[in-house]
């Protein structure tokens, strides 16, 4: 089976990169980053944040955003050639007459479109980074950089040339050789613009890197080879045209199933955004009985807050994770140390004063509080726990959710991107592949391909 799977994947992939829409797409996606960087010019600022600053925040959503469109055209087109077409042609029968497996067929063709993908996001996200590199021109004094456009029009020149010259000699096929040489050549080009500053000066080869930059576009990525299973598993039974409709439903609504399901999962009401939370006393934290803090909230709260109210605290604004654990509401008097620190009061924490947007919490009972960090900068407030709609939350982990792949607000908003974050993307993405493809073996397995 794995030489079955292995020789199907490489005729797919070979078919999948000789087809015209596939030169077109990756064409278009250097065309509109090329463009971008004089079009996304609107006088946001030029204030350092993170990796990215000003216009080029704008520049880098405009353009990850062209990556992404163009990657799920790509992804339906090529699958649906490859599958739906063969089907409707009944040349799939030279296939299935053989001694092969059916889930051989399907798992073959997704492996050669994932290839074939990857071909062609390769080009198409360092496009992207060069773009970045170069920088978007807000005035008309901003100079170009060299380095960036001589290599990479060099880059795509080269590739072109030699396409032509071996379909015109040797009757290669242009869009295949095309491919296969573009994308180490711009990736050449793009080591080459990293060791050289727009002043054509040498420099470090990280100097340029932007490691949250490349973990968002390998997001972006994964997103595409999930849209390619799903394409994949849906061109078994139906048709091009209806494939591709699908896929461009499944897209709109993994960009969307935030609003329709997502929403309705954890059930709370935000107050508001910690601006400032400090500890009165000398040791930070809710480790002794008694112990206060101070904190003061961005802006006005959304909701009435008074005194005795619960403290929670989250790093999400919907409310989970919470990193205060469910207690039952204070029931006592808070100016009576006999009632906040009594034995029989239960652990928990108390807006004890509130002036304007600024709140006194402090640590009721005398038990041990679970182990939890101190409110910070950013962190998000509510006055009751978080509660879990199970059936939404079943529905919500069974649905494609595109924005999960969606770092781009973390990156503008200077939000680190940890590798654990990473790894979680990684493994939904093969959850979500897996079951795109055993659903695609399922509906294939006794599909009449005569």
């Amino acid at each position: 089976m794995p030489v079955q799977i292995l020789t199907i994947a490489r005729n797919t992939f070979v078919e999948s990169i000789r087809q015209p829409i596939f030169f077109v797409l990756v064409m278009l996606c250097g065309v509109l980053q090329f463009f971008t960087t004089w079009g996304a010019g609107f006088a946001m600022g030029y204030t350092e944040s993170g990796e990215l600053s000003g216009d080029d925040k704008l520049q880098f959503e405009l353009g990850l955003s062209s990556v992404f469109v163009c990657g799920m055209l790509l992804a339906a087109l090529t699958a649906t050639a490859v599958i739906s077409r063969e089907i409707e042609n009944k040349t799939v029968l030279t296939v299935v007459s053989k001694p092969i497996a059916r889930p051989s067929i399907v798992l073959g063709k997704y492996f050669g479109v994932a290839a074939a993908l990857f071909l062609a996001l390769v080009p198409m996200i360092i496009f992207l980074l060069m773009g970045l590199r170069h920088g978007v021109m807000s005035t008309a004094g901003d100079d170009p950089d060299q380095p960036v456009l001589l290599f990479s029009f060099l880059a795509l020149g080269v590739s072109m040339v030699t396409a032509i010259w071996c379909n015109y000699f040797y009757g290669w096929y242009f869009s295949q050789t095309f491919m296969i040489l573009l994308a180490p050549a711009m990736f050449i080009a793009y080591l080459l613009v990293l060791i050289l500053s727009k002043k054509w000066h040498w420099q470090g080869v990280l100097t340029d890197v932007k490691p949250q930059v490349i973990f968002a576009c390998f997001a972006m990525g994964a997103a595409i080879f999930v849209l390619a299973a799903a394409a994949t598993a849906v061109s078994t039974r139906l048709g091009q045209v209806m494939t591709i409709s699908v896929c461009i439903g499944l897209f709109l609504f993994g960009l969307l199933s935030n609003y329709f399901i997502g929403r309705h999962v954890f059930r709370n009401q935000l107050v508001g955004i910690i601006q400032v939370a400090q500890p009165e006393s000398s040791r930070p934290g809710w480790e002794e009985p008694g112990s206060t803090y101070r904190v003061s909230l961005n802006a006005a709260a959304k909701i009435p807050v008074s005194t005795g109210d619960p403290f929670f605290y989250s790093t999400s604004p919907s409310g989970f994770p919470m990193l205060v654990p469910d207690f039952p509401r204070f029931s006592g008097d808070l100016s009576k140390s006999e009632d906040t620190l009594g034995a029989g009061t239960p652990p928990g924490l108390v807006i004890a004063d509130v002036v304007g947007s600024t709140y006194t919490v402090k640590r009721v009972g005398a038990a041990p509080l679970r182990d939890v960090r101190p409110p910070q900068n950013g962190d998000f407030l509510f006055t009751r726990p978080t509660r879990v709609n199970i059936a939404a939350l079943g529905l919500w982990g069974l649905t494609l959710n595109l924005h999960f792949f969606w770092l781009v607000d973390a990156v503008s908003q200077n939000q680190p991107i940890p590798f654990t974050h990473m790894g979680l993307i990684g493994i939904y993405a093969i959850v979500q592949i897996t079951g795109f493809l055993a659903l695609g073996v399922i509906l294939f397995q006794k599909r009449d391909v005569g």
